[in-house]
């Protein structure tokens, strides 16, 4: 059974930082691109960050550029999502996705594989 596991959400006080990690199982995560997802109450969904398969091109929306930092451990078949500096508007359920090879970052329908999420929340 092919799966993706979100974790490493929780509350954070802004300024704070967390790190996700989404697992995968039933399939190695060698050969796909991995992006991360979120959607706020109310709100479409939103493409935070990809990485490539092929040469672990990074990719990064707007809002989260010189915040967040994705990155791959191959070996343990898990891709992360480091979260510095978060603010209020970063509350929403984050998403990992899974996609054959590159990156497309907005398109959230090619990717094949999602996960169920995991809470973040900023707030103090």
């Amino acid at each position: 059974q092919l799966q993706l596991v979100e974790s490493g959400g929780g509350l954070v006080q802004p300024g704070g930082s967390l790190r996700l990690s989404c697992a995968a199982s039933g399939f190695t995560l060698d050969y796909y691109a991995i992006g991360w997802f979120r959607q706020a109450p109310g709100q479409e969904r939103e493409g935070v960050s990809c990485i490539s398969s092929s040469d672990g091109s990074t990719y990064y929306g707007g809002s989260v550029k010189g915040r967040f930092t994705i990155s791959r451990d191959n070996a343990n078949n898990t891709v992360y999502l480091q979260m510095n500096s978060l603010k209020p508007e970063d509350t929403a359920v984050y998403y990992c996705a899974a996609k054959p090879h590159y990156c497309s970052l907005p398109k959230t329908y090619e990717y094949d594989y999602w996960g169920r999420g995991t809470q973040v929340t900023v707030s103090s």
